[in-house]
This record gives C-alpha cells, sequence and structure tokens, in this order.
C-alpha cells in the first residue's frame, strides 16, 4: 500500500508533538452554533484542556469565552491559529499569526489556500492542511 503524503508533508510525531507542546489556540471562524463544526471543535478543545479564544467579529461571546473581532484583539500569547473560514479569507488572519507570533497555522478542513499556506511556511510557521485537529488529537494524542 502506497500512502500518500499529506500536502503539509507533516509526519504524525510532528503532529503529535504541536498538540502537546502548543496548548494556545486561537478559534478563528467560532460560532456560538452548536450544529457547526467550530463550536463542537472548541468544545472539544477546552474539554481536553486547551486555552482556546474564539475569534470572529459577529459575536461577543461564544461558549462563555469573550470572542474578540480579530487574532491581534487576543491579550495573551497564542501559539495555534486554528482557522474555520473560507480559503479566501485565510490571508488576513495568517498575516495577522505573523504579526501575533503564533508557531503554526492550522487550515481545517476546506480552508486551504496555497497562497496562504505558502505565505505560513515563508514566515516560519509550521502549516498543517487538511486536517481537523479535533480528530488529529483524538488520534494522536492518548490522554
Amino acid at each position: 500500500m502506497v500512502r500518500i503524503m499529506p500536502v503539509d508533508r507533516l509526519t504524525d510525531e510532528e503532529v503529535r508533538e504541536i498538540l502537546t507542546k502548543y496548548r494556545r489556540i486561537a478559534l478563528v471562524g467560532a460560532s456560538p452554533k452548536p450544529e457547526r463544526d467550530s463550536n463542537d471543535v472548541m468544545r472539544y478543545l477546552i474539554e481536553k484542556g486547551y486555552e482556546v479564544y474564539p475569534v470572529n467579529p459577529r459575536y461577543s461571546e461564544v461558549l462563555g469565552k469573550k470572542c474578540y473581532p480579530s487574532i491581534l484583539d487576543i491579550p495573551d500569547e497564542v501559539e495555534i491559529v486554528d482557522l474555520f473560514v473560507r480559503p479566501e479569507l485565510t490571508r488576513d488572519y495568517v498575516e495577522q499569526a505573523i504579526k501575533k507570533g503564533a508557531k503554526v497555522v492550522w487550515f481545517q478542513f476546506g480552508t486551504y489556500n496555497r497562497e496562504s499556506f505558502r505565505r505560513a511556511k515563508e514566515a516560519g510557521l509550521i502549516a498543517v492542511a487538511h486536517r481537523c485537529i479535533k480528530q488529529e488529537h483524538a488520534r494522536l494524542v492518548k490522554v
């Protein structure tokens, strides 16, 4: 069986290291609606002990947490920027992640944008693509 290398070229060990090393996540595109994937993933990450900062200019609060209009408005350090926005919107958030000093930009399923991905990598960030952070955590991190 031939295993195709994912577009981000990260091994399971590298993804596991990201998920165990970094604990502060800006979740961009957070929604208070329980039927949304972003809501489900945010709830899961909180339950697993991550500090999650919802980012969405349309809401003031998501899952009992203050929701920020941009990554740059978060007063604390951010290590992972988890994207739940349309591919054409990712560029601005990648730029914010760079300015904020994030270590990782995570492109959830359906959010990948080649230019944004390339920009994140050129700026020295780890770029994860075509993966769900919740699924990868459940698969790779045994707690």
